[in-house]
């Protein structure tokens, strides 16, 4: 009987170099889209996934992360004296019960692959999940359950959400190599492959943040083994335990914006916003106003 996924694995150890001199003192995982850090929206998504254990691969300087999902007890009395239930109610959303959010040091950026190493301890011998927090995805149901559900079909396997990408693209990403479908949407694969020329990729089909796997990768990350820009890396470690392990792609419903970029974080702002009744109207309006100015300015430049 395959067991349940009850435990995800969010590497936070990044340096956010990108949104420098936001991120100068303060992780990038807490740069809000509209009103939530970004990092709520991944733990949200693994709560609402059945995640029962929450497991932070971190660096020095983060540890506000711990704060921001813990209690504000002086924050809470005042909302509370001031009758601002609304916004207490959103405080006490953001709160991991005692003992179900754990932290673990990555001591040097070895690679996403030594990330999710490092968390080997405290997953164990059961399949796991793996969100990127850059990744925001908007869907309903939540992208990651999709993955456990079809984990739970499969039976023992590494399961990853994909997406076509331009040919162009191939080198950003991992990219699987397809060998059929086995219902719609979900596709196994021959293998993967991280980052390869365009030339060389086997596919468009790229692997985005969001993983379950089998805990078998901890045996290959086990032997610190370096691939592409000399980290370790975890497609590598996919790759190497398909025969325990067999992988598959699963098409998400829904769309994904990239935070670890300043444009996909401009765009899922944006998206996040417009789904906000008292924020559309308002955001709309602008958002005519603005293309009004542009295109006046384009008239002008050609003029």
């Amino acid at each position: 009987m395959t067991k349940r996924v009850r435990k995800a694995v969010f590497p936070v150890a990044g340096l956010g170099t990108r949104f420098l001199p936001a991120t100068k003192s303060m992780p990038k995982e807490l740069l809000p889209v509209v009103d939530k850090p970004v990092i709520h929206y991944a733990v949200d998504e693994a709560r609402a996934a059945g995640i029962e254990q929450f497991i932070f691969v971190s660096s020095r300087g983060k540890t506000a992360m711990e704060d921001h999902f813990d209690r504000s007890i002086e924050l809470e009395e005042t909302l509370k004296m001031r009758g601002k239930t609304e916004e207490l109610q959103r405080l006490q959303d953001t709160l991991v019960n005692s003992g179900d959010l754990v932290f673990v040091r990555q001591q040097e950026p070895l690679g996403l692959g030594h990330a999710v190493w490092c968390a080997r301890h405290i997953v164990g011998n059961e399949p796991f999940a793996v969100l990127l927090p850059d990744d925001i995805v908007m869907s309903n149901p939540p992208c990651i359950s999709e993955l456990i559900d079809a984990h739970e079909t499969l039976g023992r396997s590494h399961v990853i959400a994909v997406q076509d990408v331009p040919k162009e693209h191939t080198s950003r990403y991992g990219i699987l190599d397809p060998e059929a479908e086995v219902s719609p949407g979900l596709i196994r694969a021959r293998g993967i492959v991280e980052k390869p020329d365009p030339e060389l990729a086997p596919s468009t089909t790229a692997a985005i943040g969001r993983y379950v796997l089998d805990p078998a990768v901890f045996d290959h990350l086990d032997k610190g083994v370096q691939g592409a820009g000399n980290e370790i890396q975890l497609t590598d470690a996919i790759a190497a335990t398909m025969d325990i392990a067999p992988l598959h792609g699963c098409h998400f419903k829904g769309t994904r914006y990239d935070c670890g970029d300043k444009l996909g974080f401009l765009k899922a702002n944006i998206a996040f916003a417009l789904q906000r009744p008292e924020l559309a109207d308002g955001l709309k309006d602008f958002m005519d106003d603005m293309l009004e100015i542009v295109s006046g300015h384009e008239r002008q430049r050609i003029a």
